[in-house]
């Protein structure tokens, strides 16, 4: 089914192997991630993820055959949504915020599909969902967590720069702030001062104002342990160019600072 473009929600077609089956639902936003998604969903498979949320792929427009229906449904994707609009992780996001509200999901959990994250974990995010948590953020930094092969200069980037930064404007503390492994409450994401589904939100605008924006409404966030892990002695899998990327990073980091992003 095509959805067409809309204020907030870029133009997007879904294929949906299954209807809803859970009350919680995992966002998986993808572009030609080849053997690292069908990696990462053998790793949900072999957990059983799909026995406590759907599974769904936000695809921005693979073209290396990852998105293969067969391939798909037999690693348990309930849903593979394909934006077809322009925009980047910040669109397939909103893509996949507006099409799990539609069909009535109580929380999301969202997490980059290039196998580094601990898909396992996925059930202790639910479970603070189910606790009355609004905002859970994954951590390889706090006790239990794990790193591994994590790129030096990107590690003291995130402890030295994005954290403190991050965690001044939340006005909590948060230690692993560029991770997309986290989760978000219905009341969270349908909060009117929140308003996620907004076409400013291009690249990785998003992720940094939901990071701050629960806390800073007074809604309950906190932090859970998981494992970010690189590969060693190969390219680290990244979308975020050295220079360019890096620094269209910093520029949104402080822009959320300033409360650029919050509703009007």
């Amino acid at each position: 089914m095509v959805y067409e473009k809309k204020t907030g929600v870029p133009k997007f077609e879904s294929f949906e192997y299954s209807g809803k089956t859970k009350d919680y639902v995992v966002l998986i936003p993808i572009i030609n991630e080849g053997e690292r998604i069908r990696k990462e969903l053998e790793r949900a498979q072999k957990t059983n993820v799909s026995s406590f949320a759907d599974i769904v792929i936000c695809d921005g427009g693979s073209t290396d055959g990852c998105t293969e229906e067969s391939l798909l449904r037999s690693l348990d994707v309930n849903t593979l949504l394909v934006k077809q609009d322009t925009g980047k992780q910040g669109a397939q996001l909103r893509m996949g915020i507006w099409w799990a509200l539609e069909r009535g999901y109580k929380g999301v959990v969202t997490i980059d599909g290039n196998n580094k994250d601990s898909i396992e974990d996925v059930p202790r995010f639910i479970d603070k969902l189910k606790e009355g948590y609004d905002f859970i953020q994954g951590s390889r930094y706090i006790k239990g967590g794990h790193a591994e092969n994590t790129p030096v200069i990107r590690d003291l980037a995130i402890r030295i720069i994005h954290a403190p930064v991050i965690s001044l404007t939340a006005h909590q503390k948060f230690t692993d702030t560029t991770s997309a492994f986290r989760a978000y409450s219905r009341k969270y994401l349908t909060d009117e001062r929140v308003q996620p589904l907004r076409d400013i939100f291009v690249t990785y605008e998003l992720l940094a104002y939901l990071s701050v924006r629960a806390t800073q409404l007074g809604m309950k966030a906190c932090e859970i342990p998981v494992t970010r892990a690189y590969p060693k002695g190969e390219k680290a899998p990244t979308k975020i160019s050295f220079f360019k990327g890096n620094s269209n990073l910093l520029k949104i980091l402080f822009r959320n600072a300033r409360g650029v992003y919050n509703p009007d």
